[in-house]
């Protein structure tokens, strides 16, 4: 019975392939084309590769905003989750503007994401899942404070956190569409921290 040998995929090799594919992905969208508008084509075409390479790596133009979306949403996540209760608000303001620079950075992949979210939805339920960790991350602040007679007891915390993180994304992505450059960022950073510090965390009875 003949043998069949199956080629092995370099995965140096493969992730290099898709770093450019992203790579080329972002400046096409830095140039002001929208996601829906974006074909395969000329994805591959900016990335140097062949049409065909493109789907060997990535199932559809969703799975490839999906892909850039995550590794936003794991990097603000990893920030985010550096933050404790007892660290204060100082800390709190240093996440924040730390936050604000990330979607600086990634402003064309979160207006992809809200262009995209609004018939695609696949997208939609995966950025609703990345934010679910954001909103039990806070909830389960809350909830502790509350317990411990720190937050006021008539405090709704399902609804205060969603106000908080929902919110909060959406000014973030608003501040950064609407200002040219990030000399307001840390400023912005601080106010947003405030606001979740003392409306929330230290909101008086």
């Amino acid at each position: 019975m003949p043998s069949i040998t199956r080629r092995s995929v370099d995965p140096d090799r493969r992730a290099s392939v898709e770093a450019e594919i992203v790579a080329a992905t972002v400046r096409l969208l830095a140039e002001g084309v929208s996601f829906t508008e974006l074909g395969v084509q000329r994805i591959a075409a900016e990335a140097g590769v062949a049409r065909s390479t493109f789907y060997t790596h990535f199932r559809d133009k969703s799975e490839l905003l999906m892909r850039l979306a995550g590794t936003m949403r794991t990097s603000g996540y990893d920030i985010v989750a550096t933050w404790q209760l007892a660290d204060g608000l100082d800390a709190l303001i240093d996440v924040f503007q730390r936050v604000t620079a990330l979607y600086r950075e990634y402003a064309v992949v979160f207006a992809a994401i809200s262009e995209v979210a609004g018939y695609d939805t696949a997208v939609r339920e995966f950025w609703a899942a990345g934010s679910n960790r954001f909103l039990e991350f806070g909830g389960r602040i809350l909830e502790a404070e509350q317990q411990a007679g720190r937050v006021p007891a008539d405090m709704d915390v399902t609804k205060a956190i969603r106000i908080i993180v929902i919110g909060g994304e959406r000014a973030i992505a608003d501040h950064v569409a609407t200002t040219d450059d990030s000399s307001g960022d840390d400023a912005f950073g601080a106010e947003l921290a405030k606001i979740w510090w003392y409306g929330a965390y230290r909101r008086q009875p």
